[in-house]
């Protein structure tokens, strides 16, 4: 895996994560407990920070990145996700918050200041605009995204579930990594 530092600050995380070795983590990400990052994401946290919540995991081949601080946004846009987030494969998540049992659903882009509260899916392709605020308890979709209906109790329970099969999967992970390397 390519763990690399940037202006001397290095990513942390706990040894309960699985970040996939083809993975590249640069610079002020902080990674929760259970939290799995998988093939071919990037995570570049080097001009603000990166947030990961506990047993949130980042699907192969997404993106995630924030926006610089300056004298107009004196804060930037840090990259923030809660606890119990499935961000599906090849997503871009680029300066803004997610909150607590959300599905990014494949290729969905959240761009810059937009807030996703707690127990949402956002669909497949969707793309959230800047500064966008999704309310919680609803499935959103398309270009830009909009509101098209709640969220059932089976999708509500989902969302934990899915974030629950993912740390099955990267303990998984885990386990044949250290039987491969007692064998080495």
């Amino acid at each position: 895996m390519a763990i690399r530092s940037y202006q001397k600050i290095y990513p942390s995380f706990d040894e309960s994560c699985y970040i996939d070795e083809s993975a590249i983590v640069i610079g002020k990400v902080e990674c929760g407990k259970d939290v799995s990052i998988w093939p071919l994401v990037v995570a570049r946290g080097d001009v603000n920070y990166i947030q990961i919540g506990h047993r949130s995991n980042i699907q192969d081949g997404s993106v995630l990145h924030v926006s610089r601080i300056s004298s107009k946004n004196p804060q930037g846009f840090p990259l923030i996700i809660g606890s119990d987030v499935t961000v599906g494969h090849q997503c871009m998540l680029h300066g803004c918050i997610l909150g607590n049992r959300i599905l990014v659903g494949m290729g969905a882009i959240v761009m810059d200041g937009a807030v996703v509260l707690d127990d949402v899916i956002i669909g497949a392709g969707s793309v959230v605009p800047p500064n966008k605020t999704l309310a919680s308890g609803y499935v959103y979709v398309g270009n830009p995204v909009r509101q098209i209906r709640p969220l059932t109790q089976d999708e509500r329970d989902f969302l934990s579930v899915s974030a629950s099969n993912y740390v099955v999967l990267k303990n998984e992970y885990l386990l044949e990594t250290q039987e491969n390397d007692s064998r080495s």
